[in-house]
């Protein structure tokens, strides 16, 4: 029986992944900054809260992590963890540099301080591509980052290539596109528009304000996605794989198909806010997948419509499951 040990099982892909793991045997243990407060909530939702071990681990803490891995002995370590809003990292550019950067360096050097077989997969992010409007990317695409949480991704991406080549770990790094589901908090424009759109189709008044909707994305979904990182670390070889459905659409296509599911039309709704531009964009995102395709055998199952569809579905279960009145 192989053991996992998930950094950030309590956001959306530390949960997927769990539940994924767990279904495939595994013993599995996740980490969260505080355990014994932590509510663990996506776990819960997924009804696997109490199958897992959980761990108090700080990543940009050595001492902490070489503590975790010592005491778990895992097979295969997951990074998923650190601030992981684009938006939030122009607020909060150190604090993202610093969990997503420092805490990968420490997670490779504490593996190969113990020396021992350890598989590490990092969570890398499309973000780092910048604007793809000509080519779709793909993993030799160079890296052009528009935003804190993009420059901070980079640096985990090349501290990871350069840990498997001077120490020969066996670490790789999934370069996944934008990927969503009901896990997802409402501070995610994608999880924003599906609450505002189902709380508008149950007699909310209010607008929706959105900042740019021409931006344009490839959007899969999350459950997917972590599939991708399960097979990465049972390859022979340790490789970097960009993880995407190879189909992009604008934001606008988003909102439409979210509101057309509640018979709505989302121009009578949505209304256009400055103060939610970022200071730097990303116009368009494209991406090429085949190399998972041919050499994973992953490719995605769900598009854009099954997407938001499945979104949809679940934020309306749960408005009804807790009978949310809206404030007409």
């Amino acid at each position: 029986m192989k053991k996992a040990l998930i950094c950030g099982v309590s956001g959306q892909d530390g949960a997927y992944l769990a539940q994924l793991l767990l279904d495939k045997g595994y013993t599995v243990c996740g980490t969260s900054r505080d355990a014994q407060i932590s509510s663990f909530s996506n776990l819960v939702r997924l009804g696997i809260r109490d199958r897992l071990k959980l761990e108090s681990a700080s990543l940009n803490d050595f001492r902490s992590v070489l503590q975790v891995l010592a005491k778990i002995q895992p097979d295969e370590v997951y990074n998923l963890a650190g601030q992981s809003s684009v938006g939030l990292s122009f607020e909060q550019p150190v604090e993202t540099l610093e969990s997503i950067s420092v805490g990968t360096l420490n997670l490779l050097e504490a593996i190969r301080f113990m020396g021992e077989p350890i598989k590490l997969y990092n969570a890398g992010s499309s973000e780092c591509f910048g604007d793809c409007s000509q080519q779709p990317a793909d993993e030799t695409t160079p890296f052009r980052p528009r935003s804190p949480y993009a420059v901070a991704k980079a640096a985990a991406f090349w501290q990871v290539a350069n840990y498997r080549e001077a120490y020969g770990l066996f670490a790789c790094s999934g370069i996944l596109y934008n990927h969503e589901s009901p896990l997802r908090p409402e501070r995610f424009v994608t999880q924003k528009i599906i609450a505002a759109a189902c709380r508008i189709a149950r007699g909310s008044q209010e607008q929706l304000h959105l900042g740019n909707i021409s931006v344009v994305r490839d959007w899969g979904w999350a459950a997917d996605y972590v599939e991708a990182m399960y097979l990465m670390l049972q390859q022979e070889q340790p490789d970097d794989y960009a993880i995407a459905t190879g189909e992009s659409h604008p934001l606008s296509d988003f909102i439409a198909t979210a509101f057309a599911c509640l018979g709505l039309d989302w121009r009578e709704h949505v209304v256009s806010d400055a103060s939610l531009l970022r200071p730097t964009d990303i116009a368009v995102g494209r991406a090429n997948p085949t190399k998972a395709k041919e050499k994973l055998g992953w490719q995605a199952r769900h598009k854009l419509k099954d997407v938001v569809e499945m979104m949809v579905q679940a934020k309306q279960a749960e408005l009804e499951r807790t009978n949310t009145t809206p404030c007409v």
